[in-house]
């Protein structure tokens, strides 16, 4: 079986042959990580400035101050809004001109900025992204003007009762973590944000130690390492951009689950299996109703416990697991409850996994007066599987479905680019499309009726959200 990919913190250069592809990485001194996988045939790539900085790193501390619960998805949008050398139209149309895909993402663990070019623009637009991440000015009136925006983004996001009851999940599962917390933070905080407050989340946090580099396409790795370098070097010749410095040694950021190839943080030692940190184990989690009262046809429902981390060693199980129960039209719970009964027009199971913590959850919208019926069915299947396990058929049929979407995903070279950084930023172990397949057809029944075991034996929680008036939940 294939070994993955180490990327240990302290190899300076690395090189290796992927599938589709050829890797090479690149640790600085100053702790600035490179990485890329260049695409043979390929006249495009997809380049993207990682900050390993998401919504979990703002500290407790900081949420008793008005307006910081929220910082890091503010600082997403305000580092198009301009730089000494461009202002927000400037970048804007530095992307517009050359037909690049381009936009960022803020996630509970990092910050993503990104373009998808033609070979010829990829110098223009590494150059346009270095400048935003680096030199951005925190422009006042761009801030003023953004709290709108965002107080707009959450407007539609409450609107999406979807949205709601991922968000209200999230919550009641991981409970006081930081990974329950929502991303854009809140009404109340965005317009309470203090302009000090994100600036000061910015210069703390925001260095070349934080910083990953990865493009994936027709991409030369020595060029984009002096584009990046001389991007840094310019920062740091600005008044306030000290630290982005490339002469002096810095120890790159933490890796929440150890160095490659080292156990995983938390890990028991005895059997590999991480602990979970966030309240205990599985077996400790409290089962609750959360029920949220908004006008609509129909209730959006989320049922689900604690899942697995990201460096669990049963993640692939999981993932099969999660294929049978939950991952496509032929899946359990797409079968039961729609194609059978016509409860729900969509019905599906999925996992968030994360350094030290996961989430599993079971999906459905129906009508209200039929939810008390969906949950029962959802954790029926969930029990099946618990203890009759899998058929030969269905573990035949969920390799097929994880092998060709994997490698169909692989075709594109933004999963290409995201998979080095979520490798780099996350385990520090990088898996080919041969190494994952593999581990896939290694998973016995056995396996995923185990994993399936312990999610139903842990206490699930219910979030509801509509017309909970009209159900049997209350």
């Amino acid at each position: 079986m294939p070994d993955p990919i180490l990327l240990p913190l302290d190899l300076p250069e690395l090189d290796a042959d992927l599938s589709g592809g050829f890797l090479r990485r690149t640790v600085h001194p100053s702790g600035l990580r490179v990485l890329t996988e260049r695409m043979p045939g390929s006249r495009s790539a997809t380049v993207g400035f990682w900050v390993g900085i998401g919504s979990r790193d703002e500290q407790a501390e900081q949420h008793d101050a008005p307006g910081s619960l929220g910082s890091t998805h503010f600082l997403e949008h305000l580092l198009f809004k301009g730089t000494p050398t461009r202002d927000a139209m400037q970048i804007a149309t530095s992307f517009d001109r050359i037909g690049a895909e381009n936009n960022a993402l803020t996630a509970k663990e990092y910050t993503c900025y990104y373009a998808k070019v033609r070979d010829a623009d990829l110098d223009g637009a590494v150059r346009v992204l270095a400048d935003m991440v680096t030199n951005s000015v925190i422009d006042p009136g761009e801030f003023e003007n953004e709290r709108e925006v965002i107080l707009e983004e959450l407007a539609m996001a409450a609107d999406d009762l979807a949205d709601v009851a991922n968000e209200r999940f999230f919550e009641t599962v991981l409970g006081e973590h930081p990974l329950g917390r929502p991303i854009g933070g809140s009404t109340e905080t965005i317009r309470g944000a203090r302009r000090d407050d994100v600036m000061s989340h910015y210069l703390a946090q925001y260095d070349p130690s934080t910083l990953v580099v990865t493009a994936a396409g027709a991409v030369d790795h020595d060029r984009l390492v002096e584009l990046v370098l001389a991007g840094l070097d310019a920062a740091a010749a600005l008044e306030g951009g000290e630290r982005w410095g490339t002469g002096k040694d810095r120890f790159p950021v933490r890796r929440p689950q150890g160095e490659a190839g080292a156990d995983p943080a938390g890990a028991d030692p005895a059997d590999g299996t991480p602990a979970d940190p966030v309240q205990g184990s599985q077996a400790d989690a409290a089962a609750e109703l959360r029920l949220v009262s908004r006008e609509s046809e129909q209730l959006n429902l989320m049922i689900g416990t604690r899942g697995l981390r990201s460096g669990d060693p049963r993640r692939f199980a999981f993932g099969l697991m999660n294929a049978v129960l939950g991952g496509g039209m032929s899946s359990r719970l797409f079968q039961e409850i729609r194609e059978k009964r016509g409860l729900a027009y969509t019905a599906y199971s999925f996992g968030a996994s994360y350094s030290d913590a996961g989430a599993f959850g079971m999906y459905a919208g129906t009508a209200p007066e039929k939810a008390a019926e969906v949950i029962e069915l959802a954790n029926a299947e969930l029990q099946k599987v618990a203890e009759s396990g899998v058929t030969e058929e269905e573990h035949e049929r969920v390799l097929g479905q994880i092998s060709g979407s994997s490698a169909l995903a692989l075709e594109d070279s933004d999963t290409r680019m995201g998979r080095l950084a979520r490798a780099e930023l996350g385990s520090g172990e990088l898996y080919t499309l041969d190494a994952s397949l593999e581990r896939f057809a290694a998973v016995t029944p056995e396996d995923i009726r185990s994993v399936a075991a312990e999610l139903a034996a842990a206490p699930r929680s219910v979030v509801a959200v509509g017309d909970v008036s009209r159900s049997t939940l209350a």
